[in-house]
């Protein structure tokens, strides 16, 4: 799929959880200091989950860690194309990935 295409179903799925999308060429989302959601510039979408829910996303959705700029992105995993269009279901990672930052320490 085109960035497009998924900068389209990233926003839609922030929506439904109710999150605001920053970021112009890398869309992200954060909360308490910490970006939780992003789009990275090859349009792949990536979400930040505590360790257990990383194994659990990893197996079910037979995906990996997300990959930026070279360099594997610590706590994310890779949404697969073939949840894309299920944005009701990201939403619900994307909560997920919420609440897992805000029990982070606040970053200053």
């Amino acid at each position: 799929m085109s960035f497009k295409e998924n900068l389209d179903k990233f926003d839609l799925a922030a929506r439904k959880a109710g999150l605001d999308r920053k970021g112009k060429t890398v869309p992200y989302t954060s909360s308490n200091g910490y970006m939780h959601c992003l789009l990275n510039k090859e349009g792949e979408f990536g979400i930040r989950l505590p360790k257990e829910d990383q194994a659990k996303f990893k197996a079910k959705y037979e995906s990996g860690p997300l990959m930026s700029h070279g360099a594997t992105m610590r706590d994310y995993v890779l949404v697969p194309d073939s949840l894309l269009a299920n944005t009701e279901e990201i939403a619900k990672w994307m909560l997920i990935s919420l609440e897992h930052v805000n029990s982070l320490p606040p970053k200053q």
